[in-house]
């Protein structure tokens, strides 16, 4: 899978770099469409804008489509496509709905087929999966843009990079996956439920609906939101290893091509290889570890002489295995897409510990665009780091890197800790002192049962959308208000953070490499930034990590 994956994302990356540089394409003959949404909304896509300007504009239509959706999931029910005649959402719920897909976490309080319409399906869910990625994409292409241009304020046109990520890259990706998956046995149907017989002889219902055309963004948007509530354990929305295999692969590939296409776009592609190494082994110390501990199984059982020559197969498709479980859970962490294909919640406290690691660092491969802008922050750090080490100003591609922005940077890699663990202990202090009125959110208690909690923040402050399902958020006013506020500030934030670093630097006086110029595309820098990444990782996290997973962990001794 991983291979395959590079295989594809070298090329693609080539293609999405020469796409932002705004260079000839096979996919040219989509600008006609482009430029049909320009006119209709008035936007000139070659106005040049400075970082606050991009900002804004992000932060505006990102607006409108939040009011667009909330109003949807309340009154979906008298809306069209709702042959099975579900509900309308009440209002923390699809408050907390239309936060989670706009900022491209899909945190599901609810179970897809049962809560959502065919209609709210395609209009809201689908929708934001396009358009939050293409926000992340075309994020970064400001990101690029600023870090190419030599001495400028103004970083290209968001509404730009955003339509060409949406119907250039995500739109024909999703179209092929789409065609694939039908081929394997994906629903693609308006009808309503189905009857059944099982071999048992039971008379059951299947939910259908238009499946075929909402999963592939779910995976190469890397937003991970299930159309049925089981996600890609569901038969349906995964139906054998080899549509595992291929949504596996699908939901790598952009974040894998992001950092090629930034070699590609700066001409720097040996600085591109350092930012994939880096993210590489971070991503092999998490998944050896996980995959290794799933195959072994549980210990428990074992000591009581039942064959276990399966795995930990606990929450886990007998068609997909354990090996295949544990890879998934790591990549879909490590990369904050979210989706699953086994239940987190049942894994080895060890593989546990390893998915929330991927959350918490937040910057191994991460999410399309936004992968490599958090990454973004902890080479700044390193840069300065170095610096300071051999007595130099500290340059970053040939700009300075001063007070404003390691103050910057040091807000942003903060701010992911500060929201993951206050939050988590507001939760711990409600859930203790009002037990009678929250009592039914944990049904695992003590290490497990704060693992549950710790895991639904780090998955929205990350923007992942996974979760430890043994907590009961649904329905809940509390779950659904806080971590809706935690996705708002988990996603805004850090990427304005980014872009201000992005445009300070890229308005400052370019300072041409000299034999004194720390190198960025070295080994030796790529072990700094590591580094740099294990100590705040652990620093942060490693007290909370203790009390949860590594606990439950010793516990089982």
């Amino acid at each position: 899978m991983f291979m395959v994956t590079l295989i594809i994302g070298v090329p693609l990356g080539r293609y999405i770099a020469r796409v932002y540089a705004g260079e000839k394409t096979v996919l040219d003959f989509l600008a006609p469409l482009e430029q049909f949404f320009y006119r209709i909304s008035g936007i000139d896509p070659n106005k040049e804008m400075n970082w606050k300007e991009n900002m804004v504009a992000m932060l505006t239509i990102n607006l409108v489509w939040f009011i667009f959706c909330f109003v949807i999931l309340v009154v979906q029910q008298w809306l069209p496509l709702n042959p099975d005649k579900n509900p309308n959402m009440l209002p923390d719920q699809a408050f907390n709905t239309a936060i989670s897909f706009l900022v491209n976490c899909d945190l599901q309080h609810y179970s897809g087929e049962s809560a959502a319409t065919y209609f709210t399906q395609l209009a809201c869910m689908m929708f934001l999966m396009f358009v939050s990625a293409g926000t992340g994409l075309a994020a970064a292409a400001i990101l690029m843009n600023a870090l190419k241009l030599r001495t400028a304020t103004e970083l290209g046109n968001f509404y730009n990079y955003f339509m060409k990520s949406c119907t250039r890259i995500l739109l024909p990706l999703s179209i092929i996956l789409a065609v694939v998956l039908m081929i394997n046995g994906m629903p693609m149907t308006f009808h309503a439920k189905d009857t059944i017989t099982t071999l048992q002889g039971d008379t059951v219902t299947v939910s259908r609906g238009p499946v075929a055309a909402f999963v592939p963004i779910k995976h190469v948007g890397t937003n991970g939101g299930g159309y049925y509530g089981a996600n890609s354990t569901h038969p349906l929305e995964n139906p054998s290893y080899l549509t595992n295999f291929i949504l596996m692969v699908s939901q790598c590939i952009l974040p894998f091509a992001i950092v090629f296409a930034l070699g590609f776009y700066l001409k720097k592609q040996k600085f591109a290889w350092m930012v994939f190494g880096v993210m590489t082994i971070g991503f092999l110390c998490l998944v050896i570890p996980t995959v290794i501990s799933e195959v072994h199984g549980n210990p428990a059982i074992i000591k009581m002489g039942i064959d276990n020559h399966l795995g930990a197969m606990e929450g886990k498709e007998v068609r997909l295995g354990a090996a295949a479980s544990g890879y998934w859970a790591i990549m879909t962490t490590v990369i904050s897409t979210g989706s699953v294909n086994c239940m987190h919640d049942s894994t080895m406290p060890l593989s546990g510990m390893n998915e929330l690691w991927a959350m918490m660092v937040n910057c191994f491969y991460g999410g399309k665009g936004v992968g490599f802008m958090n990454f973004y922050i902890f080479i700044i750090i390193a840069v300065f780091m170095s610096g300071l080490m051999v007595g130099r100003t500290p340059e970053f591609h040939g700009k300075k890197i001063e007070a404003k922005e390691m103050k910057i940077a040091s807000i942003v890699a903060l701010w992911h800790p500060l929201l993951i663990l206050a939050f988590a202990a507001v939760a711990c202090f409600v859930y203790v002192h009002h037990p009678v009125r929250y009592g039914y959110w944990l049904n695992n208690p003590g290490y497990h049962g704060f693992s549950e909690m710790l895991y639904e923040y780090t998955s929205s402050s990350a923007n992942n959308g996974s979760g430890f399902e043994g907590l009961g958020d649904t329905p809940s006013k509390f779950w659904n208000i806080t971590c809706g506020f935690v996705l708002i500030f988990g996603r805004y934030l850090p990427i304005i953070g980014q872009i201000a670093i992005a445009g300070s630097l890229a308005e400052k006086k370019f300072i041409p490499e000299s034999a004194g110029t720390l190198k960025t595309d070295t080994i030796t820098f790529g072990v700094m930034v590591f580094a740099v990444i294990v100590i705040i990782a652990a620093l942060s996290f490693f007290p909370s990590l203790s009390l949860g997973p590594i606990a439950e962990y010793f516990s089982m001794k």
